[in-house]
């Protein structure tokens, strides 16, 4: 059956996702399921990935179980909040660009975390890995340690309450630059200006694709949230509570794009 929920006016030619929480859980690769609708979308629309994670982490939770599939072309990868950006060509994946921070800026800004978690008294009784690391063009502070197990993690902070002083705190000592929530326990920090809403900008620029004709798929969209900056740059938004909740739009949007049914088979829409 046809799902109407995502709307048969949407009509979109770039669709772009969040990574943790969105298409996977923290830190976790995409699962079989997403894989094979996550195929069936690449086949009627270009996708783009926007993740406060590094290229590493897409390589590990994303791109190892894509390797297959024929419309790579059609993905677009944006790390650490649309701060680097990389395509798939025949040789291989490139990158674009990076925005990386000068070595005075990242030490301003890791001295800064750390006393404002020193203030806001956010001591875990255990940690898992260190909590701050240096993306080049993103600092991130996770507060359970970069290895943390998912289930400590969603418990920790799940109304962002913990993290909101942390960014509250930053707001005062580094005020020139970005500072957003993401994940389940991070605290992302970017230049001013460079966040996801960054991320679109390139992607209607590199792509040639109105933000009309994007739309936006995250769980975080708040404010505040590492997914709101998408929903102010004007792009439509879908805000979801987790991936399965994401696979049942996917499906929607296929429904909707996939004009012959050719790839919606198999999926239940």
């Amino acid at each position: 059956m046809r799902q109407r929920g995502v709307g048969a006016k949407l009509m979109k030619k770039l669709i772009v996702f969040d990574l943790d929480g969105t298409l996977a859980e923290s830190k976790a690769a995409i699962d079989k399921q997403m894989v094979t609708v996550l195929d069936a979308l690449l086949n009627v629309a270009k996708v783009a990935i926007i993740s406060g994670g590094d290229w590493p982490q897409f390589e590990k939770q994303v791109l190892a179980k894509l390797g297959h599939i024929k419309q790579l072309k059609n993905l677009y990868i944006l790390p650490t909040c649309g701060t680097k950006f990389y395509r798939y060509k025949k040789s291989g994946w490139v990158k674009l660009y990076s925005e990386d921070f000068t070595p005075d800026e990242k030490t301003k800004i890791i001295d800064s975390l750390n006393e404002a978690v020193e203030e806001s008294h956010i001591k875990p009784a255990k940690t898992w890995g260190e909590q701050i690391e240096d993306r080049g063009s993103q600092i991130t502070f996770s507060a359970l340690g970069q290895k943390a197990p998912l289930d400590a993690k969603k418990t920790f902070d799940p109304k962002f309450i913990k993290r909101k002083k942390i960014q509250k705190a930053l707001s005062f000592t580094i005020p020139n630059f970005a500072v957003n929530l993401g994940g389940t326990t991070s605290v992302d920090v970017t230049k001013p200006g460079i966040d996801k809403a960054y991320g679109i900008k390139k992607l209607k620029e590199i792509l040639g694709i109105k933000k009309s004709e994007m739309l936006f798929i995250g769980d975080a969209i708040f404010p505040g949230g590492n997914d709101y900056p998408a929903k102010e740059a004007g792009v439509a938004s879908v805000c979801i509570k987790d991936p399965d909740e994401t696979k049942r739009v996917i499906e929607g949007i296929i429904a909707c794009l996939d004009k012959q049914g050719k790839y919606t088979k198999g999926l239940g829409v």
